[in-house]
């Protein structure tokens, strides 16, 4: 486990020595409403509320949650104590995790029925993202308070949710290899049985720890696509289980959580070490996009892909196949950081790396982006919540350029 810590030290050392020089971004100041921003496509730039509950600073690559750095979080926190301090604002007392934790306990089971469910669905062919959007959906039809969009009710469902995804994913991993479900064991840690529920295999206590830090960092990252969809959808008062919804299906796009698949497909395809000068000039010549790179926020080294790294090359150390990946990774990390780092900012983005920690834990590739999903599941929740306290419907307008005052014309007049 020291190594693991090793790591994170490391990482967060490196990460303070670069950032020194680089400048204070705004966006850290209460806003005085209605706010002025310059807006491009895609609301790029947009302002859209206010939040105490995590903070991206693109220019120095700090990842913030509540406050805490998401770098002494991965090191000394677990994925249910951070997802406390996401919904609820501050690090626990002991009696308050305790109390978190024995809810998260008893939500962790799902009815059989929605187990049964995800069996008639066409695993073969249907992305696993789809099958946990349809998993969800039907824990809330199940929910006879589903429709209580209070805040009181809407928290209880958020731990519901954290507390069931792990069971969620794990199942549709182990349908989707012909294997039986297994049940949630509540005497272990989210990530321990995230991992053994989806391998159906006793995880390491290094590995086990490792998937608590991953979880920890994907557990919320700004006014992301996806969580902008969850609370653009509760917004209009929908239900928390049909906000979460609306987040998963934004989430399994490959510009957003599936981006990690299409890299993990890039270096599958170099194929080796001595390929990959090639395969990189040919990408550039032909404009194509090289998957886990570059970011919309940060123009510094993703701190997560900080942390990532290391652990790629830590969990692939007994692993030839993916060890090979990761030497692949390594050095086309180089070409495009010295090609682009200097001038565009592009470096290595959370994706890259996190890929070949999955794939040197036995979990399928197609399973990458549901495991994020069991993460971002808490940053989620604890950003509806955040919003509901002072709702507001999301409503932007679309500039309209198209013509006016066309006049009608009859169908048998129009030739």
């Amino acid at each position: 486990m020291d190594r693991i810590a090793e790591i994170i030290r490391k990482a967060k050392e490196q990460a303070r020595k670069e950032s020194d020089s680089e400048p204070e971004p705004s966006l850290t100041s209460k806003v005085e409403w209605p706010v002025k921003c310059e807006v491009k496509p895609g609301l790029d730039g947009a302002i859209a509320g206010e939040t105490t509950i995590g903070y991206v600073n693109g220019a120095k690559g700090w990842l913030i949650y509540r406050g805490l750095d998401t770098f002494d979080l991965s090191e000394h926190s677990t994925f249910e104590e951070t997802s406390y301090l996401l919904l609820f604002g501050n690090l626990p007392t002991k009696s308050e995790l305790a109390a978190f934790t024995d809810k998260i306990r008893k939500y962790r089971s799902v009815p059989k029925s929605v187990i049964d469910l995800l069996r008639a669905l066409p695993l073969d062919k249907a992305h696993p993202m789809s099958s946990l959007e349809t998993a969800v959906s039907i824990l809330g039809m199940m929910d006879p308070k589903a429709g209580d969009t209070s805040v009181e009710n809407e928290t209880e469902i958020s731990i519901k949710l954290i507390a069931q995804f792990p069971t969620l994913v794990g199942a549709i991993a182990r349908l989707r290899a012909g294997a039986e479900p297994l049940d949630p064991d509540p005497n272990r840690s989210l990530a321990s049985d995230l991992a053994r529920l989806m391998s159906g295999t006793e995880p390491s206590e290094e590995a086990s720890r490792i998937m608590d830090v991953a979880l920890i960092l994907h557990a919320d990252h700004g006014s992301n696509a996806s969580t902008f969809t969850a609370m653009v959808v509760n917004s209009s008062l929908s239900d928390m289980y049909s906000s979460i919804v609306a987040g998963i299906g934004s989430l399994k796009g490959p510009l957003h959580g599936g981006a990690n698949e299409a890299v993990l497909d890039d270096l599958e395809e170099i194929g080796s070490v001595d390929n990959v000068e090639s395969w990189y000039k040919a990408a550039r010549e032909k404009k194509r996009k090289v998957n886990g790179f570059g970011h919309r926020v940060y123009k510094a080294y993703d701190p997560r892909a900080r942390v990532l790294q290391p652990l790629a090359k830590l969990v692939s150390e007994q692993k030839p196949e993916i060890r090979k990946l990761y030497d692949i990774a390594v050095k086309l990390e180089g070409l495009v950081v010295a090609d682009l780092g200097k001038e565009k900012k592009i470096f290595p983005n959370v994706d890259f790396y996190s890929g070949i920690v999955y794939a040197a834990m036995g979990i399928d590739k197609a399973m990458f982006t549901p495991i994020f999903a069991a993460s971002r599941v808490s940053g989620w929740t604890a950003r509806v919540l955040e919003y509901l306290k002072d709702n507001r419907l999301f409503r932007p307008r679309a500039i309209y350029v198209g013509p006016i005052n066309v006049d009608y014309v009859p169908i048998d007049k129009r030739g």
